[in-house]
């Protein structure tokens, strides 16, 4: 009975300090969840998300924009030579947007987690902001106002061809309705001249009657469309995500002056304190003397 004690109490000692460990992992993983800018990550992946979507889907929506305008409206070269430009020029720009955002996106997450530390640390008493740290959060505020106002811009930019893509395709969808009752298809006719996409001069320009229907029954128009409808909600997820990060940055700049503000208050009064026990101290020694 004697020898079996100290095995007991081994094992009591060592399920003990397991329980110790299992304890510490879990402060450990609470505390490290609590310094998650879960804000800034939600508006870190919707500005992925968003970006993904408009800047793949716009890039092959306006390859194969240009393929259906070259087969059907515009077949020779030199009527649509501006218009290819333009559109490898846009498709340039797409590049550069994704890159952008997928640098930005991270240097805007690394700034919410040092706010979220900094935050909870001055309140601890632990650290101090700097004027550095609260002129790089003002700058971003500014830069992604700026960005924001911009991919407004692209929004309602990206909403023109799906407006012209749902006209043809409710006009094709009108010819092929029993319920039309069209006595004449040929009379029927899209001109994409009158949108300014091609010149004037185009040849043929525009399609009537059966062979428009026959382009909106080709892969390219199909494809076209819902990729621009998929690029327009990628656009509008991207301006959602910087009005969350201009949210976010904005109460992170708020609570870091306010702090600073608070941080200032309790120095001055802590002086205040200091002298006027100084003066107390200096009152009772010459009392005493």
């Amino acid at each position: 009975m004697d020898g079996t004690k100290p095995v007991m109490e081994s094992t009591t000692e060592e399920n003990q300090e397991e329980r110790e460990e299992s304890k510490g992992c879990f402060e450990c993983c609470i505390k490290c969840l609590g310094g998650v800018p879960y804000a800034s990550l939600v508006a870190t992946i919707l500005c992925f998300s968003g970006v993904a979507l408009f800047c793949g889907c716009g890039h092959v929506a306006l390859t194969g924009t240009l393929t259906m305008l070259e087969n059907h409206f515009s077949q020779i070269t030199t009527d649509h030579a501006t218009l290819t430009i333009v559109m490898q020029t846009m498709q340039y720009v797409i590049y550069g947007i994704a890159s952008f955002f997928f640098v930005y996106g991270i240097i805007l997450l690394a700034e919410g987690f040092y706010t979220t530390s900094a935050v909870k640390k001055e309140l601890q008493s632990q650290f101090k902001t700097t004027v550095c740290g609260r002129c790089i959060t003002a700058t971003f505020v500014f830069l992604t106002y700026i960005l924001g106002l911009a991919f407004l811009g692209i929004f309602g930019f990206s909403a023109i061809p799906v407006f012209l893509f749902y006209n043809m395709w409710t006009t094709c969808a009108a010819m092929k309705s029993p319920m039309a009752n069209i006595t004449d298809p040929d009379s029927i006719c899209v001109d994409v001249r009158q949108y300014g996409i091609i010149p004037w001069n185009a040849t043929p320009g525009k399609a009537c009657g059966s062979t428009l229907g026959d382009i909106c029954s080709t892969s390219e128009f199909y494809l076209s469309f819902h990729l621009y409808i998929v690029a327009c909600a990628g656009a509008g997820a991207t301006l959602i995500a910087l009005i969350h990060y201009l949210m976010i940055l904005s109460a992170n700049w708020a609570y870091l002056r306010s702090s600073c503000n608070q941080n200032e208050y309790q120095d001055i009064k802590t002086k205040d304190d200091d002298v006027e026990e100084g003066g107390s101290k200096e009152g009772l020694n010459s009392s005493y003397s």
